[in-house]
């Protein structure tokens, strides 16, 4: 059986846990916090970074996004990517705007545990959520899907971000200063996949150095 190695608030971990769902494939999750000292990361993934996908007869897959390709080739339906080349790149760029919505969150939350925490920075990492949701509501407000007219990769990502902001950055309020996004985003939470993997925070034991 694949195993995951995830932690508990990570969206990235989230999209892979949601495609594993999405796409009827059994496995089996381990939570680790990657900064303690105890964590397997170095074992499996040289960057030490989640996830991490362990296959039965390979060798492990790391990077959310390369982790998502390598499900889409191995089992292909139900499809996760648009056929349509077009469509493909559209759900691409949801992507992209997505996980840097979450990157420039965990680089805040970085900075904020600094003695001197530096407000340029912050309001730099700001600047990046604020545009990165605004143009997540630009591309999926009044929508079902955030591509055609199926579940895939965009939904995957898009939400997983969204999720994270109330976990992490509750004080984003993105519900209130984009209102016709949140449907949208209330029919993917509901779902099997996303209702099964809300974000939890997790305990740091050691610290981050």
């Amino acid at each position: 059986m694949i195993r995951l190695i995830s932690a508990t608030p990570s969206p990235f971990a989230r999209k892979v846990r949601i495609a594993l769902i999405e796409k009827a494939i059994p496995f089996k999750l381990t939570t680790e916090v990657p900064w303690n000292s105890d964590t397997t990361l170095p074992t499996h993934n040289p960057l030490e970074k989640l996830p991490v996908l362990i296959p039965d007869d390979e060798e492990a897959v790391y990077d959310s996004r390369f982790i998502l390709e390598w499900l889409e080739a191995r089992y292909p339906t139900p499809a996760m990517f648009p056929a349509d080349r077009e469509a493909l790149l559209a759900a691409r760029r949801i992507e992209v705007i997505a996980d840097g919505v979450c990157d420039a969150v965990i680089l805040s939350l970085f900075e904020r545990q600094r003695a001197a925490p530096s407000e340029p920075w912050l309001a730099r990492q700001r600047r990046k959520i604020d545009g990165g949701v605004a143009a997540l509501a630009a591309r999926c407000s009044g929508r079902r899907f955030a591509v055609g007219d199926a579940f895939g990769l965009a939904d995957i990502a898009a939400g997983s971000a969204l999720g994270y902001l109330a976990v992490r950055l509750p004080e984003k309020d993105w519900r209130a200063e984009h209102p016709d996004l949140v449907g949208y985003a209330e029919t993917l939470f509901a779902r099997p996949s996303f209702a099964s993997t809300q974000p939890t925070p997790q305990t740091v034991r050691d610290p981050v150095v």
